[in-house]
């Protein structure tokens, strides 16, 4: 297949989560991860994540990488077990893929990997835009696929610099689709939480509306911001020269990749577009106020982001609680658990672990048992799992 790892376990200094690891474990066999995990791509994301199954009890990590050296650095700091030549050997036999490629680039390898794979291979991405990645997959393709966005990274790039607790507490975004098989969403959920994540489960369009707002949109600011003050010199005295600690944080992703981001506002096009009109006229409300010396209207608008900025704070220390299962009665169709995942990440409520009792083919219905942490978030997620027709058998 490839070049292998030696035998006797990862190199030196490769990294170990003592308990996070054991815990880990358990989570890839409940998620049925018994066999080879491939990476499509094994730079900082691709890398991490590998070394992230390794510590989770994946035996076999395999992957394939066009970038010269890719594969041999990501072997020798223990990121893989085998490096192989292409994508069709890369995906042979695996349980699950993960295209970990350039946003460009997904589209176009995420339709070659479904075209490598049989019926009983679940296929995923890491891309930031998730539209793109669906358009010109057929029914049957949709079924075996499920979209997925870690929100973790690193400024620097490369499996160099890959670490195992990248994703520890991350949300990882998920965008099944009603086409999606509900084992195929289960595997790929348990995955995301084998490696640390939190996975939450959304519509595709709202998480491309949701980055456009939160990631891309900032970017092209902190962008424009900077190539406006780098040729602005007023009576000779260079903008840049007189920058203090706001305008560093402000610009701090000014510096990342030019390709990459490109790929990333041409592949959410829609979505970046619609933000950067609204931002426009948010500009326009703030010339007028300056133009009306409209005082009131100013403070009004900085409050208004104060108060947005204590909500974020404050729901980056949000606190879970004891775990509670909800045991879920669930009709054997399509598109259920997907129905079921999406409405509770729209409502915040993360699924900790869940567990599907498929239907026999001649059965009417199956079970799903979903934990969720604390008592309040459970008896919410129940409401809303009742308010979609289904039926709760057990808890909350």
């Amino acid at each position: 297949m490839g070049r292998r790892h030696p035998p006797g376990g990862r190199p030196h200094g490769a990294r170990h989560g003592g308990r996070r690891v054991r815990a880990r474990r358990g989570l890839v066999a409940m998620a049925g991860l018994g066999g080879p995990v491939a990476l499509i791509g094994v730079g900082l994301v691709g890398g991490s994540l590998g070394l992230a199954l390794r510590d989770s009890g994946v035996a076999d990590v395999r992957a394939f990488d066009p970038a010269p050296g890719a594969t041999d650095a990501a072997l020798e700091c223990g990121a893989i077990t085998t490096g192989c030549a292409d994508v069709a050997s890369a995906v042979d036999g695996a349980d699950v893929v993960v295209v970990c490629a350039p946003v460009g680039e997904i589209p176009g390898i995420v339709g070659q990997v479904l075209a490598s794979t049989g019926d009983d291979v679940a296929v995923t991405d890491v891309g930031s835009a998730k539209s793109a990645v669906l358009d010109g997959l057929s029914h049957d393709e949709l079924a075996r696929f499920c979209g997925g966005h870690p929100v973790a990274g690193d400024e620097r790039s490369g499996v160099v610099h890959a670490r195992s607790d990248l994703f520890d507490g991350a949300t990882w975004f998920l965008t099944p689709t009603v086409e999606t098989r509900p084992d195929v969403l289960a595997r790929i959920h348990g995955m995301v939480a084998s490696v640390g994540a939190v996975p939450v489960a959304v519509d595709v369009q709202v998480h491309d509306h949701l980055m456009a707002l939160v990631s891309h949109l900032p970017h092209v600011m902190a962008s424009g911001l900077m190539r406006q003050a780098a040729v602005t010199a007023p009576q000779g005295r260079e903008a840049l020269g007189s920058a203090g600690p706001s305008f560093h944080d402000l610009t701090r992703v000014a510096g990342s990749s030019p390709a990459l981001w490109a790929d990333i506002l041409l592949g959410n096009r829609a979505a970046v577009l619609a933000a950067t009109r609204n931002h426009r006229a948010e500009l326009a409300e703030v010339e007028a106020a300056l133009e009306r010396g409209d005082r009131t209207w100013l403070e009004g608008f900085f409050r208004s982001a104060a108060e947005g900025r204590e909500r974020l704070l404050r729901a980056g220390h949000a606190v879970g609680g004891e775990v509670v299962r909800i045991t879920v009665e669930v009709p054997n169709r399509p598109g259920v658990l997907s129905d079921i995942a999406t409405a509770l990440g729209h409502a915040h409520i993360n699924i900790e672990d869940l567990h599907l009792s498929p239907a026999h083919p001649d059965e009417p219905s199956g079970t799903l048992e979903l934990d969720v942490a604390g008592e309040d978030t459970a008896r919410r997620a129940a409401e809303l799992i009742a308010e979609r027709g289904f039926r709760i058998t057990e808890g909350a």
